[in-house]
């Protein structure tokens, strides 16, 4: 074979050393046995009971799109996964033509199983690492699959993603299921964290009329991609508060988030706050980013345990311009 360039040459050499690597991580992690993940179950059913849990998908249509499944294999593999007693079917309260689909108890003991044994695999590969190549590894995998994710979201059409304004049935659960998720398994928030968000932002809810109250939506069909709220009663008078801003991990990369902040900060500017302030913590550095970028500056930081785990708090203030 012959290469024009050296960059070329170069190029390649990497792609063809990323591909080996992929290679050897799906072999080591067992994806090429029987079953994964000490279970007799194939990844994909492994993968289903995974984000069932973590509440990434509440449905049949939600799991094809995530597993890049046709649509009738991923009926026969629900329709598997209940027969063995692991999931259930219950109809969905907000749109009674269509169905959820969650974990039983015994979905729930096994969901159990599998992050313990995944938890330890990881942990034994990495006993004997520095920490700073386990930061290596944590950064680069990160990148790695947030590239991969790339991929898929230059191909999806952004023009079927609809931006909701106020209250819709279910948006304070899927608000609240996005955080638990994302925040027990990134931060190892718990229950506190979540009983703290459904609490106030259903309180929230109930004031949701008020010209100065509002929440913006990102959805494709009946999914919610992400979500912020402004609330303007719980500052002092001038101030509002940017609440519960959520990307989901699967929509990231697709500008949901840079549109969300677009839509929170015209309607602050329109409304004639002075100011908008908002509470996170310390490592969310993406979110930070897109603050920044439309305005909001840190203003004050501290260890503190509002969320039920100690970290380091940040304030984060905008004026109006």
């Amino acid at each position: 074979m012959y290469y024009t360039t050296m960059s070329e040459l170069v190029s390649i050499q990497r792609i063809d050393k990323l591909r080996a690597a992929s290679r050897d991580i799906v072999r080591e992690l067992g994806f090429m046995q029987k079953g994964l993940a000490g279970t007799a179950l194939s990844p994909s059913a492994v993968h289903t009971i995974i984000e069932l849990g973590y509440g990434t998908v509440t449905n049949a249509s939600d799991l094809s799109y995530l597993l890049q499944l046709e649509k009738s294999s991923v009926s026969r593999l629900v329709q598997r996964l209940a027969d063995d007693g692991l999931i259930e079917a219950k109809t969905n309260p907000a749109d009674r033509r269509s169905r959820e689909i969650g974990l039983t108890k015994e979905g729930k003991a096994l969901l159990k199983s599998l992050e313990d044994f995944g938890r330890r695999q990881i942990r034994s590969a990495f006993e004997h690492l520095a920490k700073d190549d386990l930061t290596k590894v944590e950064t680069g995998l990160t990148l790695f699959a947030k590239a991969l994710r790339g991929e898929k979201s230059r191909v999806f059409d952004s023009s079927a993603i609809e931006f909701r304004q106020g209250y819709y049935p279910g948006v304070i659960a899927s608000v609240v299921g996005l955080h638990a998720s994302y925040y027990a398994s990134n931060f190892g928030f718990g229950a506190i964290f979540e009983r703290k968000v459904a609490a106030e932002m259903s309180e929230f809810m109930g004031r949701i009329e008020s010209s100065v109250n509002t929440t913006f939506s990102a959805y494709i069909g009946e999914t919610l991609l992400g979500s912020v709220s402004l609330d303007g009663e719980d500052l002092e008078d001038g101030v509002s508060h940017l609440r519960w801003f959520i990307v989901s991990p699967e929509s990231q990369g697709m500008g949901v988030g840079k549109l969300l902040l677009e839509k929170a900060t015209s309607f602050v500017d329109t409304a004639a706050f002075d100011r908008t302030r908002l509470w996170t913590f310390k490592g969310l550095d993406a979110a930070r980013h897109l603050y920044e970028k439309y305005g909001f500056e840190l203003v004050h930081e501290e260890r503190g345990k509002q969320w039920g785990t100690e970290v380091v708090e940040q304030e984060f203030e905008r004026k109006r311009k």
